[in-house]
């Protein structure tokens, strides 16, 4: 399998940039897929003896924070089907690649296990809370689900941090790029693609999180689960 890495940074985060690009072509070298492996960098200023890569420059005076155009432009630029999308601050854990040649690629849109900094779950594999507010009850946050449970994409949102996705899904579903970072782009994307997709689940090729970020999400529990599955077949 061949994937493109596509990375978005900023200028924002020149000073941890360098430290953090280090962490991130690491933890790709590390694994066996390393030769076959295109990884391109949107954004921020090209750094040097970190690896090979290509570099795309941004213009941040356009729109601040412009999230989506990084990212399709890494569609339009990856030379292969299977596209990772990650920000600045997602590193690959050991045996990802191996975990994918187990899992394969009949996916259109994949997710795998987020750690956070510290080995938590981020919004890895999980609901959108609004869409199960009739089932689950109104302002419900316990939105995690296991990662064998794979029957709910309809309810579900991928977290714009990190995903993999086959070129042609993101050329026809690109990102809105009328919207930004912290306008819910992923949450839209999410809801337009699972019309017409199946969210895919690998729990065999985690990442993690080089910063701690608010987990916002708790675990579904058993009981919480058992309502959706009988909604399901009402």
């Amino acid at each position: 399998m061949k994937f493109t890495i596509g990375i978005i940074t900023s200028p924002e985060q020149d000073g941890r940039l360098p430290v953090r690009l280090n962490r991130i072509f690491e933890s790709i070298a590390d694994q066996e897929s390393y030769d076959d492996t295109e990884v391109i960098i949107v954004g921020g200023r090209e750094t040097k003896n970190i690896g090979a890569y290509k570099f795309i420059s941004f213009d941040e005076s356009i729109k601040q924070k412009w999230i989506t155009r990084k990212k399709n432009i890494i569609t339009q630029n990856a030379k292969y089907d299977n596209i990772v999308y990650m920000h600045d601050y997602v590193i690959l854990m050991p045996g990802w690649y191996k975990g994918f040649e187990s899992f394969g690629d009949k996916f259109d849109i994949c997710v795998t296990p987020i750690l956070n900094l510290d080995g938590t779950r981020f919004r890895d594999w999980t609901l959108w809370p609004h869409d199960v507010e009739h089932i689950l009850g109104m302002g419900n946050r316990k939105c995690l689900l296991p990662y064998d449970v794979d029957c709910f994409t309809k309810y579900m949102y991928i977290s714009g941090a990190y995903w993999i996705a086959k070129k042609s899904v993101m050329e026809k579903f690109p990102l809105d790029e009328t919207l930004s970072w912290g306008e819910g782009e992923d949450v839209k994307w999410s809801k337009q693609v699972r019309q017409h997709y199946k969210f895919i689940m690998n729990k065999e090729s985690p990442v993690k999180l080089l910063k701690l970020k608010e987990v916002v999400f708790g675990e579904v529990t058993p009981d919480m689960l058992q309502k959706l599955k009988d909604h399901e077949t009402l």
